[in-house]
């Protein structure tokens, strides 16, 4: 049997961050099969998950209801030129993320991989976060958010529009000077 068309592909992967950024929970069991493995590892303190999560309702919680209950104006974006499909599997996605924190109106950026595992239909049966990085900024009145996610394409981000607009923003804005660290996609790393 041939491959699924790369659009189902990515219709999975748009349906994920629908569900997360914008906390649409029932969105999940859309895109993951009801068996689903989701895996995270960290290379930062800044931010905490469950190494494992089992099932579309946990996964479900734990990227979404709980997630949504600790940030907001979350945006998350797939940075790269291309999707690659191999063998059901997205292997070494970048990502980069920019969100508030709800208590504290604290700016968060990170970024990491994404390791995407898909069945025939094709459903996601295994997904892995490495989050490589995460940064957490005052930002009382949202401005250095809107900066940030202003001009972005939205959730497919090219690499070299990535560089320009977050290059651009650390050189003009000497509160953002710290995300010329993220002008570049995450690499893939042992860990991840």
């Amino acid at each position: 049997m041939p491959p699924p068309p790369l659009a189902h592909y990515r219709r999975a992967l748009e349906t994920y961050i629908d569900a997360k950024d914008n906390t649409r929970a029932n969105r999940i069991a859309e895109a993951f099969a009801p068996n689903a493995v989701l895996t995270i590892s960290l290379a930062t303190s800044n931010i905490a998950f469950p190494a494992r999560t089992v099932g579309t309702d946990a996964i479900a919680k734990t990227l979404v209801t709980d997630f949504g209950a600790q940030y907001a104006q979350c945006r998350t974006y797939y940075v790269c030129d291309s999707l690659a499909v191999e063998n059901g599997t997205i292997d070494a996605l970048p990502w980069l993320v920019v969100m508030r924190e709800r208590a504290t109106g604290a700016l968060r950026v990170g970024h990491g991989m994404y390791r995407w595992t898909f069945d025939a239909a094709p459903a996601v049966t295994a997904f892995h976060i490495h989050i490589a990085r995460m940064d957490v900024v005052p930002d009382v009145d949202g401005k250095l958010l809107d900066a940030l996610q202003d001009g972005l394409s939205y959730p497919w981000l090219v690499p070299a529009d990535l560089h320009m607009h977050l290059t651009s923003l650390a050189r003009s804005t000497p509160a953002l000077a710290f995300v010329e660290a993220f002008s570049r996609p995450a690499v893939a790393s042992a860990g991840g």
